[in-house]
């Protein structure tokens, strides 16, 4: 035992120690490196150049004078602490606090060492200096106290080149114990007891390299010289071989069985399949196996799974631990320190890994090279697919197949382009929402199954060559259902049916001009007759080629009402030739022809879009799982970029003031909004929101909208067809709410709300849905119906502007409003103005009102607009005859013509139209009906007192 006494004394007493031991070791170094490294290196250099052994032991000489150098510099710094200081503390020790400095030095040594030990590297150096060492035996006698004319040179070179550093080792570790045992109790001794434990694995490990370099050593000799030359790397150690441990594969003829701390290798004859550790899942489960069967492991690999197989339980359980064992070194890249501790928890290796690889076996992925995730033998996860055509995929993938989100590039075999996929995948096939940017220019946002088109979605050529886009239904990579094709060069929108890509069934062709038709299609030609509605608004119901021709039997109604009917025939030069009668007898058309609507009948609106709902339906149905959202829901997407975006925010962490997009959030929120007010607040923000499925889905209809009806699309005749949409629309969309509530309930464990019948579904449609969501689509829809009521508007314009020739008083009196309720008061003349002449200052509270009308798009809010404007227009009756004035209707009729008159509303039939048709079906024969059915009578009388009332007359009524 060292003597007690202070910490400073024991610290002393340690370095001086520390002092002499590390003298005696630096002579050593010097001499071994005199005697035996210079010789040999100096030879090497000059006959074995570039050689494989030559390179370990010069790596072996590098790693020898690091760490002498490392001894001598703390070793001459210790020496000087000593001679200048009469006592040292514990900081002074440098293999304490450069613990791991030390350690990593000499565990690089031996590393080193047991590679050239491996590699026969000193039996190689023997052999070609054999000479050489003959001359150096007696050197090398002074190292080695048993040595004989017998000991052979590969031996002793192993000897000298490891026995002293080791012995210094244990010196070190010698020196720590002591010191822990002469401290006692104290802060110290913690930090001295972990150094000495390092020191003692240090120990292990060198013994344990060591061991194993020997044994690999002679595996290499007794394996022929095919397989070790094959075989054998400086770092590859054998770990465990089945010729001490026996075990069996399944693997064809398989003789031996070795582990090695990289690969695992089934010899068969002069043969050999070598597994990369990183890339082998070792599978120990076997309780529920046969009793034959439990002995038995299941190797997995990427290209082959087998069975060792073992005699007993022992056996088996060895190989299992350093297979684990080797293979979580593997993974770490290093081998543990020591190499063989104990067993611990954790030990078994991760089942998910990133590792690149290149298949060899016959099949889809023949020389393709995956770089990514791994899970049990297969690609698992994110990760990067290439083959040498250059097909690339990068995205997600599922037990060895594309699946969830990727990017697929196809080469075309005759052009340096590509057909880039940015899809959904589905067990090695696109399924779901995706882009695919073809190499021809050409891009389809859609729908997939099983690699093919299907479902909704849009291709577009946006190429100067042909330039068109069709929006609609796909079945089997074609376009069949329901679509809109928008024709470019032609300046023609196709609206109908399709099948196997080609025009088939009924179908409406509108042209840039405003002329539109309807006709049967077969395979893409006309068929039967149709109807033409030209821009002047004649009507031909007959036969008529596609460039608009006249031909066979049909009637022409002409825009004044006359009709001609007959046989049409065009001969060339001769222009357009009709035998038939001609009809003069009408002196106007009536608007159920110049006005008719077309589709209603042939496309049901059920039936239109149908690929949109499928995709929102299926997945409310499917419990919306988050891992499918974009994929039935994605069309909300159409940028590639955005579509990359989309899919990193599913997985992104967000901030509390964003919008959870994530289904199960959405859900939850779901459940806490079902009184109607906040309901309506609710699903205005999701609406608005492109993370909300009910947002998602929003979008996708207003695509195929605009697609529709925007354009070319905007005629008059398509208003119906528009108009019954969005209310479908509306309907749908409170379905999906319906579907996405329940499974809410279901899932909070909540009992489901009471199922509605249909008048009642709809009339929640209109009442919540459709304010929200007229927006999305009011442009398209408010232009159609400007459109329609073209003409009465234009009437209603004119008399507009005469009516507001009159000054307020003389409007008021023209208008026949009681003089009693003329508000004179609000007439604020100036010097020399007559009160005659005064206008727009009368009942102006109502008429800026009644302006508001078209600020907003809900009708509901215009209704409500129109009933302010009543309360104002009442408001100024009972000021002015400073009572609480009803007015009856013979006197709101002409006071609301008055303001009506002031307030100048471009389209007001048209906004009066859109009211009356997507008001709440509640609203009919109350209040809000009152006031629109006079808003109405206004708007029709304004129009007739244009007819009753040339303009020469106005001017006579404009004086009086």
């Amino acid at each position: 035992m060292w003597p007690a006494g202070c910490l400073d004394m024991w610290a002393t007493e340690a370095a001086e120690s520390l002092l002499r031991t590390e003298e005696t070791f630096l002579a050593c170094l010097a001499r071994i490196d005199t005697i035996v490294l210079k010789p040999l290196l100096q030879a090497e250099r000059s006959e074995q150049k570039g050689k494989g052994h030559s390179k370990l032991l010069l790596l072996l000489n590098d790693h020898f004078h690091t760490l002498w150098d490392l001894t001598e510099e703390n070793y001459r710094a210790l020496k000087q602490k000593v001679s200048i200081s009469v006592s040292l503390c514990l900081q002074d020790l440098y293999i304490l606090w450069k613990e791991d400095l030390f350690l990593s030095s000499y565990i690089q040594y031996f590393d080193t060492f047991a590679n050239c030990v491996a590699a026969q590297g000193f039996d190689q150096a023997a052999k070609h200096k054999s000479e050489f060492w003959k001359t150096h035996k007696t050197a090398l006698k002074q190292f080695l106290a048993d040595f004989t004319s017998e000991t052979s040179i590969p031996v002793a070179l192993h000897t000298v080149l490891h026995k002293a550093l080791r012995d210094h080792v244990r010196q070190y570790s010698h020196i720590l114990v002591r010191l822990r045992e002469a401290i006692g109790e104290s802060p110290e001794t913690e930090l001295v007891t972990n150094a000495a434990k390092q020191y003692s694995k240090l120990q292990s490990f060198i013994s344990q390299v060591l061991d194993e370099a020997c044994l690999t050593k002679a595996l290499w000799k007794s394996l022929g010289h095919k397989l070790t030359d094959s075989l054998c790397i400086p770092e590859r150690r054998v770990l465990e071989d089945s010729k001490n441990l026996p075990v069996l594969a399944s693997v064809g003829r398989t003789d031996r069985v070795l582990l090695f701390n990289d690969i695992l290798v089934l010899i068969q004859g002069n043969n050999f399949q070598s597994f990369n550790l990183k890339l082998v899942w070792v599978d120990g489960t076997c309780s529920d196996q046969p009793a034959p069967e439990k002995q038995t492991l299941r190797i997995v690999t990427p290209e082959e799974e087998f069975v060792l197989s073992a005699k007993e339980p022992q056996m088996r359980a060895v190989w299992h631990w350093k297979l684990n064992q080797a293979v979580c070194q593997a993974l770490n890249g290093k081998r543990d320190f020591p190499l063989w501790g104990k067993a611990r928890e954790g030990s078994e290796p991760s089942v998910h890994r990133f590792f690149k690889y290149t298949f060899r076996a016959e099949g889809r992925l023949k020389n393709a090279v995956y770089e990514g995730e791994w899970s049990w033998g297969k690609p698992h996860g994110k990760g990067t697919l290439k083959w040498p055509d250059g097909r690339n995929h990068v995205g997600d993938f599922q037990e060895g197949l594309e699946h969830g989100f990727g990017i697929c590039l196809i080469p075309l075999a005759s052009e340096d382009k590509y057909d880039c996929y940015k899809c959904h995948w589905w067990e090695g096939r696109r399924r779901g929402y995706g882009i695919c940017e073809y190499g021809n220019e050409m891009v389809y946002k859609g729908y997939f199954s099983d690699n093919l088109r299907q479902g909704f979605g849009i291709l577009e050529n946006p190429s100067s060559e042909q330039p068109f886009k069709y929006t609609g239904q796909w079945d089997g990579d074609k376009k069949s259902g329901y679509g809109v094709w928008d024709d470019k060069d032609r300046g023609e929108r196709y609206i109908g049916m399709w099948q196997d890509d080609h025009r088939h069934g009924q179908g409406i062709v509108v042209t840039q001009s405003g002329m539109c038709y309807q006709r049967t299609f077969h395979a893409d030609k006309m068929v039967g007759s149709g109807i033409l509605l030209l821009e002047d608004d004649s009507v031909y119901e007959g036969s008529f080629t596609r460039d608009l021709t006249f031909v066979g039997k049909g009637k022409l109604t002409f825009s004044n009402g006359f009709t001609l009917e007959g046989t049409f025939s065009n001969k060339s030069g001769q222009g357009l030739q009709t035998q038939g009668t001609l009809n003069t007898s009408s002196d106007k058309q009536e608007d159920s022809i110049t006005k008719v609507q077309l589709g209603l009948d042939d496309f049901p609106v059920e039936k239109r879009w149908p690929g949109i709902y499928d995709q929102f339906l299926e997945f409310i149905h499917l419990g919306c799982k988050e891992e499918t959202e974009e994929s039935f829901t994605g069309f909300h997407i159409q940028t590639s970029k955005e579509l990359r975006k989309s899919q990193e925010y599913l997985f992104c962490e967000r901030g509390p003031e964003d919008i959870s997009g994530k289904i199960g959030d959405v859900l939850k929120e779901l459940v806490q909004h079902q009184g109607l007010e906040s309901l309506q607040h609710y699903l205005q923000k999701a609406f608005e929101s492109s993370l909300h499925p009910l947002g998602k889905l929003l979008k996708a209809l207003t695509l195929a909208f605009q697609a529709t009806y925007s354009g070319i699309g905007a005629n008059k005749h398509l208003l119906n067809m528009a108009q019954e949409e969005v209310k479908f629309y509306a309907k749908k969309i409170w379905e999906f709410y319906q579907g996405l509530l329940h499974l809410a309930l279901e899932q909070k464990g909540q009992p489901p709300v009471e199922t509605e019948d249909r008048e009642k579904s709809d009339l929640n449609a209109y009442r919540v849905i459709l304010p929200l969501i007229l927006p999305c689509f009011y442009p398209e829809l408010f232009m159609l119906y400007m459109l329609y009521h073209e003409k009465e508007d234009d009437l209603y314009c004119q008399g507009i502007v005469d009516l507001s020739l009159f000054s307020d008083v003389k409007l008021l009196e023209f208008l026949d409003v009681q003089k009693h309720l003329w508000p004179l008061k609000d007439l604020i003349l100036t010097t020399n103005q007559r009160r005659s002449l005064v206008k727009d200052k009368c009942f102006l509270s109502a008429t800026e009102c009644l302006q508001k009308l078209i600020t907003t798009v809900d009708p509901r809010e215009k209704l409500e607009i129109l009933q302010k404007t009543y309360e104002e227009i009442e408001g100024t009756v009972s000021r002015v005859t400073e009572r609480d004035y009803k007015l009856p209707m013979d006197d709101l009729l002409p006071l609301l013509m008055y303001v009506v008159s002031r307030a100048r509303i471009q389209h007001l039939g048209a906004e009066i139209h859109l009211i009356r048709d997507l008001m709440d079906p509640t609203n009919e024969g109350g209040m809000y009906d009152f006031l629109l059915t006079a808003l109405e009578s206004c708007y029709e009388h304004i129009q007739k007192d244009m007819r009753l009332h040339p303009r020469e007359n106005w001017h006579v009524a404009r004086d009086l």
